[in-house]
């Protein structure tokens, strides 16, 4: 786990290629409470319309907001439908270079109609497909491939989007899987709804359902009925690197070549909505191979990404930052307030890219008190995120003397847990907190005193980094020292 924390730590820009079938997906919203008079049909009031990518656009979309610098390779027709959807590309950050419009074809339109009824949760009530499945055009499919082959050698990782609407021919795909492997470049497929797979063949991976893949597989040899033994005839007659059939509510099925097939688990959801799910679970798998993640860490990131994805309604592309945070969340190391540091600084990088002010305190802590709860409460109203580190019982040790401290560190971490005012607690071991510092980046750092910021230890190593350093109003006679020597007396 402490691998994968350090990569998501690092996770930067990468070069992707995403290639498949564009739509548009439109929400239409209204009031829905009565029938109509001349059929037993509920009548849609219309308030709102939203507009937003759906099939490959969301691939797309998803992709950036983990960090990649997409380029979009498929075709658009010549309508109002098609340019909204390159605009919509574009304002999400993607290149649209690779888009070939065809006069002669609609861009795919994916048109629910959504009703709020008696109070009640929205509820998609229908919906209408504005599309074409016929192969491309001779001119159509000649632009396309010939902006492929001069984009693909740029990227990092390819991802084929297939919704079965003419873009992802066999021999398109074949030519891109083959082009890829000169360069090198791992190519990820979401299958269509199909049941011939051959056309993926040599891919690196590819991420069917499990209703997906009872499909493609029901007429091979044997007819491979379990997901394991669906993964493992999928995985030699297709010769993958690797295989991740989704399992809904049961994670995700992995099998890596030479490897046995292992389940993923992901943790319980309120499902909302499953559009759009296995776009990001291609967009993550995607963003976690081009930073070098292992099969079973970037399965763990899918999890995490399509269980927010469910969660809202409609396909919404969920940042890098609260992934981080469920995939922190999925594990032990997010149990209550106490952290490890490396968990800590990825947790605050996701508060900080939220937007949220990161508060740093650190101290001993020993022997808890009104002094303590007040400064603290203090320390949380100067931003958002409250951090307390805490001394080791060596370091306590050392800067209080004998019979210090009182109470262990896990006993004086487990009291400051239980503070409303503090958000996490994490301990260090170092005399000072220069190097805590450094490893949480906080916006504001604090400490309780009647002395001036410039006599803190750590002053002029946060004025160096650009973090503020705040005194914060010292209490006479409210001390652990204080404490404990009146206790003493009795």
């Amino acid at each position: 786990m402490s691998e994968l924390l350090a990569a998501l730590s690092r996770f930067g820009a990468f070069r992707s290629l995403v290639i498949g079938d564009f739509m548009l997906d439109e929400l239409v919203h209204g009031e829905a409470s009565r029938l109509s008079p001349d059929a037993p049909v509920p009548v849609l009031r219309v308030e709102r319309t939203e507009r937003h990518g759906g099939g490959a656009s969301n691939v797309a979309a998803c992709m950036a907001e983990l960090g990649g610098l997409v380029t979009c390779c498929g075709v658009v027709g010549g309508d109002s439908a098609g340019a909204h959807l390159t605009r919509s590309l574009e304002s999400s950050g993607c290149s649209t270079d690779g888009i070939v419009i065809d006069a002669d074809r609609p861009t795919t339109v994916k048109q629910g109609l959504v009703g709020l009824a008696q109070d009640r949760h929205r509820q998609k009530m229908f919906r209408v497909d504005i599309e074409s499945q016929a192969p491309l055009s001779s001119s159509t499919s000649e632009a396309l491939d010939k902006k492929i082959e001069s984009l693909l050698a740029h990227a990092e990782v390819i991802c084929i989007e297939d919704y079965g609407k003419g873009v992802c021919s066999p021999e398109r795909c074949a030519a891109i899987i083959t082009a890829a492997s000169q360069h090198d470049l791992p190519v990820m497929v979401d299958p269509a709804a199909i049941v011939d797979y051959d056309r993926y063949r040599g891919a690196t991976v590819m991420t069917p359902n499990l209703t997906e893949a009872r499909r493609a597989c029901a007429n091979w040899p044997g007819t491979p009925d379990s997901p394991e033994d669906m993964a493992v005839a999928m995985l030699d007659r297709l010769d993958l690197q690797a295989i991740v059939i989704t399992l809904d509510r049961h994670g995700a099925l992995l099998l890596e070549r030479g490897g046995t097939p292992q389940t993923i688990p992901t943790i319980p959801r309120d499902v909302y909505d499953v559009s759009g799910a296995g776009d990001m679970v291609l967009a993550a798998l995607a963003a976690g191979r081009a930073h070098h993640l292992s099969w079973p860490d970037c399965v763990l990131l899918a999890n995490a990404a399509a269980g927010l994805e469910v969660e809202r309604f409609g396909a919404q592309p969920i940042p890098l930052p609260p992934i981080v945070r469920e995939v922190l969340r999925m594990t032990s190391t997010i149990e209550g307030k106490v952290r490890d540091r490396q968990a800590m600084a990825v947790e605050l990088a996701a508060h900080r890219d939220a937007g949220h002010r990161v508060v740093l305190t650190n101290g001993c802590f020993d022997v808890i008190h009104a002094g303590h709860v007040a400064y603290l409460r203090d320390a949380r109203s100067q931003g958002d995120v409250l951090v307390v580190g805490v001394n080791v019982d060596d370091q306590v040790h050392a800067m209080k003397g004998e019979g210090r401290p009182v109470y262990r560190l896990e006993d004086r971490m487990a009291i400051l847990s239980e503070l409303a005012c503090v958000d996490f607690v994490v301990a260090f071991d170092e005399p000072t907190a220069h190097q805590l510092i450094d490893e949480l980046m906080p916006d504001l750092y604090v400490k309780g005193g009647d002395y001036a910021p410039e006599e803190i230890a750590e002053y002029e190593h946060l004025i160096a980094r650009g973090i503020d350093c705040h005194v914060l109003a010292h209490r006479p006679g409210l001390g652990s020292t204080d404490v404990i020597d009146h206790l003493r007396q009795y």
